[in-house]
């Protein structure tokens, strides 16, 4: 393993740990894509992509940092206030 493939391991190497966990989360716990989801057939968040969907799509595109701020102002705006929609990353 030569230089650039250990800093590229390292750097890479938090955002698939968090991916992982995104996907662990989507398939146990969510109401829109876990076993839960039989209880809400037309889904339970009011937004599209749904707020773990988005989360995984923004740090697989943007990073760890970058990713996590977008994710954490879309959980934020998910709440009965907001009527929700489309909201690509």
């Amino acid at each position: 393993m030569n230089i650039k493939e250990t800093i590229n391991y390292f750097f890479y190497f938090p955002r698939k740990i968090i991916l992982k966990l995104i996907r662990f989360y989507q398939k146990t716990f969510s109401f829109d894509h876990g076993f839960m989801k039989i209880f809400f057939p037309h889904g339970y968040c009011r937004f599209h992509p749904s707020c773990s969907e988005y989360g995984y799509q923004a740090i697989k595109k943007y990073g760890v940092i970058r990713g996590g701020i977008k994710t954490l102002s879309r959980i934020i705006r998910c709440n009965p206030f907001n009527k929700g929609g489309n909201d690509p990353v």
